[in-house]
């Protein structure tokens, strides 16, 4: 009789080997959302509305791609296994792109920008979804989830601290600086996806069911109830946080009085914070359950984002733990979101006998790419429909600060606690996952001592598609 095997933690070395890709993807991110529209609009002359444009253009014709990639992932066999060569596939796409965007100089038309952020976006899309998961894949335990998103987070915002080291360590022009993080990414990406596929064990589930999958069964997936919350939840708690990405220069600059240098080394702060935050949430998810912890999260957010108007301005000493404080807070939501993405991704494989996960993280990241294009989009239109000029030495009415602030400190707050509330009666707790594993477990093992049956005996045993 197959009995389930014990669980094992993940080892600190491999869990880190694994997460080393989130180091160059982060750092790109955080220069997609903080510095690149700035770069757009400022030094290559595209306007805030044109910048605004391409941004929704390029996330609204990506909605689809995740999904796809997906349902592809789910489907890929090969030697090296499921998710390891879509990585080796993304990480080119993203090198390319980002050296056309990064070292893009005056005179590039809005197309242009529309074109190669689509190649970025595709790539990040690639190696994102891939390491998100084939996670599920290698941390199998409820709170050895926690904690090996814990390290990708935690990795990711190591990304995000060096890159602004290189951007406030370069003394010439705004645009220079902007050069030399696209080359600091175009290098580190290859040496850490290779680090990743060559140390990170993959194992591949065995399918049991016998069926493929139609676009029904796709449908009863979005459908499903605690797809629905997972999906609404990371929505709306990228969407807070996300808008203050995009104006975060804007803000501390025009409204808060904070000099340019002083805004990057505040960000840094901000940044820095998510590396405690990510080890303290993860940490505290195993404690009271993840579910727990996000709803506890949404309520201290709230706090701690409306610090940000309460300090006077331009006052460093008050801003730097303010600013610490949010981004401490605002670490849970991805890292959470994702382990329990992972917990609905395993009941779905015992109900259904395959495997689900990269559609399962398809759908939440294609809600992070809504989110992104209504944060840019909306925010920079409503800016300029109360008079903001994000120009460089434009003077800003009182009305328009006004507007400004409103948009980045309150506009987060509601969105995110409508994220902790979806939590509220949540089933899927650690005993639930639990019994769901010890039962995959079980079903796995039965099914390598068939293989190993049919081997040894010579006997043609039914393959997982029910045909001899």
């Amino acid at each position: 009789m197959a009995v389930s095997p014990p669980i094992q933690r993940l080892s600190l070395p491999v869990a880190l080997s694994f997460a080393s890709t989130a180091l160059p993807i982060a750092a790109i991110g955080l220069v997609m959302a903080v510095f690149l529209p700035r770069f757009f609009a400022g030094h290559l002359g595209l306007s805030m509305v044109a910048v605004g444009a391409a941004i929704t253009i390029v996330r609204l014709i990506d909605l689809a791609v995740d999904p796809l990639l997906g349902m592809a992932m789910d489907r890929t066999k090969s030697r090296w296994g499921r998710y390891r060569p879509w990585l080796v596939v993304g990480a080119p796409l993203v090198m390319a792109a980002v050296y056309m965007l990064f070292m893009a100089d005056k005179g590039v038309s809005e197309g242009y920008v529309i074109g190669w952020l689509l190649v970025l976006y595709l790539g990040i899309s690639i190696v994102t979804l891939a390491q998100a998961a084939w996670g599920a894949a290698l941390a199998t335990d409820y709170n050895d989830r926690s904690r090996v998103y814990g390290v990708i987070s935690a990795v990711g915002v190591i990304g995000a601290v060096l890159i602004l080291v290189v951007q406030l360590s370069v003394k010439g022009s705004f645009a220079e600086s902007v050069h030399a993080m696209g080359w600091f990414c175009i290098v580190l990406l290859p040496i850490t996806v290779l680090l990743c596929v060559m140390i990170s064990p993959e194992r591949v589930a065995p399918k049991t069911s016998g069926v493929h999958a139609s676009f029904a069964d796709y449908w009863k997936l979005i459908t499903r109830p605690e797809m629905v919350r997972l999906i609404f939840a990371d929505f709306v708690m990228a969407l807070g946080p996300g808008t203050t990405a995009a104006l975060y220069l804007f803000f501390f600059h025009d409204a808060r009085g904070y000099t340019t240098a002083q805004t990057s080394f505040l960000l840094i702060f901000y940044i820095a914070a998510g590396l405690a935050g990510a080890m303290f949430w993860s940490w505290l998810a195993q404690k009271m359950g993840k579910h727990r912890t996000l709803m506890l999260t949404s309520v201290c957010y709230a706090i701690t984002q409306s610090m940000l108007m309460i300090i006077p301005p331009a006052t460093m000493s008050l801003a730097i733990p303010a600013m610490f404080a949010v981004g401490f807070v605002s670490s849970a939501f991805v890292l959470i979101v994702r382990a329990m993405v992972a917990d609905v991704a395993d009941e779905v494989r015992l109900e259904t006998g395959e495997e689900r996960a990269g559609l399962l993280y398809a759908l939440v990241t294609t809600t992070q790419k809504i989110g992104s294009a209504i944060t840019v989009g909306v925010s920079f239109t409503v800016l300029g429909m109360v008079g903001y000029n994000a120009a460089e030495g434009a003077v800003n009415t009182p009305e328009a600060i006004r507007g400004l602030e409103l948009c980045y400190v309150f506009a987060p707050i509601i969105l995110v606690f409508f994220g902790g509330a979806c939590f509220i009666g949540w089933k899927l707790d650690a005993t639930r996952h639990g019994e769901v594993r010890r039962q995959l477990d079980l079903r796995d093992a039965l099914a390598a001592e068939s293989g190993v049956l049919a081997t040894a005996s010579g006997v043609s045993l039914p393959d997982t598609d029910g045909k001899p």
